[in-house]
């Protein structure tokens, strides 16, 4: 079957997240990072099948510095993330709209309204107006593509990242995309010392928070005019103002209206909203998520009605776009029942949570396949915040619970999330420990699972699957100076693993279990990886024939 991979025409039907990958491709983006969530992970895959530079990042507050080094230095740069990475990222995001760049930083923020694979169902839209960080937002694989090139214009032209706001449907849907021939080439990456403009001490940071608000004051009078902000018209009975997926459901559900789509998400075309809304009899803001926009319209004085609040959650379709402009607020129909998600059947965390279970233990939880263990039958998982939230909930849990309770408790992470988020938590877990003693439980399954087996950094492996630098799990607890630190194979020593653990909850020494079984989709491709570097390591070994590193 023919892929982005393997061929990229200068028309083909692609997916929103292949669209990206090819503009970056063709917009001559110098790096790619990021680091895997869905809907968002596909975007640096293609990227790098195409031919372009891409790397996973441990998290994605380390991909976004590293992309904004990148872009002080001149390069165009791509940073992807799913909508809850841009809380990771959030801390050089808001700083690095005060410093801005000197070639293009474009941020991909993927949003998943409805939580079809998160954990909540945020609004990113919110983060451009809160960081003062412009936003683009696009319907289709046709709009991702040439809004990924229009964001990169815009970065290199005000000096400022950009946000590409991609959701769901848009991500993974597909549809015919047109490419255009590549821009030029960018200036080779140069680095010029502005002291002033990126070393953000408050004597520096006061006069660069005024230029940015001056910028946004600039891109908002752009926005007004944008032709990325396009205008149907049709009845002046009805006008709708809409943006992203949802103008698709709009103009299925309501051929007959006019309907203003921005791309500029923010800054808004206040003044060009306005006409529009005099334009027509009644206007309707049709967005999925939060009332942003109609906020902002109401805020300026535009007068438009807003969706009901019961339309807030989950996605947004035809029929629901309907029921908004009827004013139907009768209840919606159940959701058709799907087959609940599970552990896969030879999956290496059954022993463990089989154990946890019959144990009775108290389990701070965290984000990966081995949430799973919350479903039936085990139900051996009590918390589930945030990535990396285990250890530190864990050790919230064991310093305030009578000591019964304290001993039965137990974080579990897996290996992706304990190199993305969970190290802050084991240093904790040293500098302040519980009187019980802790329990962490590293679920080492040797992939980022949950979101297509992608490499991490402990998985010794690059994107591309080629060996690199590993960082050791066991390592890592042993160095920040861990009682205990056992690696055991759960599967083919099931009661030995229930008996290491039932001596540790019982110690109030700190400990560190590190369960080490591949996982059962990815065990075969980590077997041919290996096996590939390994005789790749040895034909570049100056002696390869005779097993020597010396010369003959």
């Amino acid at each position: 079957m023919e892929t982005v991979a393997t061929k990229a025409p200068a028309r083909g039907l692609w997916s929103g997240d292949e669209a990206v990958a090819l503009a970056a491709l063709d917009g001559g983006v110098a790096l790619g990072t990021g680091y895997p969530g869905t809907p968002s992970t596909e975007i640096l895959e293609a990227f790098s099948e195409l031919g372009g530079r891409a790397q996973w990042a441990p998290n994605e507050k380390v991909a976004l510095e590293v992309g904004l080094g990148a872009a002080f230095a001149g390069a165009r740069v791509l940073v992807t993330m799913k909508h809850v990475g841009v809380n990771v990222a959030a801390d050089p995001l808001f700083t690095a709209a005060y410093t801005g760049v000197d070639g293009a930083l474009v941020l991909v923020s993927a949003d998943d309204p409805g939580m079809a694979s998160s954990q909540n169902e945020q609004d990113n839209r919110r983060y451009a107006v809160a960081a003062g960080v412009p936003m683009l937002e696009p319907a289709s694989s046709q709009e991702a593509y040439d809004f990924t090139l229009s964001a990169f214009e815009l970065s290199a032209r005000w000096k400022i990242p950009v946000i590409l706001r991609m959701t769901t449907r848009v991500c993974h849907s597909k549809s015919v995309v047109v490419r255009r021939p590549p821009v030029p080439p960018a200036p080779p990456p140069n680095f010029v010392r502005d002291i002033r403009g990126r070393v953000m001490v408050p004597a520096f940071a006061r006069p660069a928070h005024l230029k940015l608000r001056k910028k946004l004051a600039e891109i908002q009078a752009w926005s007004e005019t944008a032709p990325l902000n396009v205008v149907h018209e049709a009845s002046p009975a009805l006008g709708i103002v809409t943006a992203g997926i949802s103008f698709q459901h709009v103009r299925e559900a309501a051929p007959e209206a006019s309907v203003m789509k921005l791309g500029v998400v923010y800054p808004l075309p206040i003044e060009a909203l306005r006409r529009f809304a005099a334009g027509v009899e009644r206007c309707v803001v049709v967005e999925e998520g939060d009332p942003v926009i109609a906020d902002a319209m109401l805020a300026a004085g535009i007068p438009v009605e807003g969706k009901p609040e019961m339309f807030r959650f989950g996605e947004l379709s035809v029929a629901r776009v309907r029921r908004i402009l009827a004013r139907d607020e009768s209840p919606e129909p159940p959701a058709a029942k799907a087959k609940p998600p599970e552990l896969c059947d030879a999956c290496p965390y059954h022993p463990v949570y089989g154990a946890l279970q019959r144990m009775g233990c108290i389990v701070a939880g965290d984000i990966g396949c081995y949430t799973l263990g919350v479903m039936e039958p085990y139900q051996a998982m009590d918390t589930c915040v945030a990535m990396g939230a285990s250890v530190g909930v864990g050790l919230g849990l064991r310093h305030v619970l009578p000591e019964e309770q304290a001993r039965k408790v137990v974080s579990v992470i897996g290996d992706s999330t304990f190199i993305h988020s969970g190290l802050s938590g084991l240093v904790e877990m040293v500098y302040n420990p519980p009187a019980t003693g802790h329990v962490l439980l590293v679920l080492d399954n040797g992939t980022t699972a949950m979101t297509g087996q992608q490499e991490h950094p402990g998985t010794g492996r690059t994107m591309a699957h080629d060996a690199t630098g590993h960082v050791s799990i066991e390592g890592m607890a042993r160095a920040a100076g861990v009682t205990n630190v056992d690696v055991v194979d759960p599967v083919k020593d099931p009661k030995g693993f229930e008996e290491l653990l039932t001596r540790r909850l019982a110690s109030n020494d700190l400990s560190v279990i590190v369960s080490r079984r591949p996982c059962i989709l990815a065990a075969a491709d980590i077997r041919h990886f290996e096996k590939v570097n390994a005789e790749k390591a040895a034909a570049a070994s100056p002696c390869a024939a005779c097993g020597s590193d010396d010369a003959p």
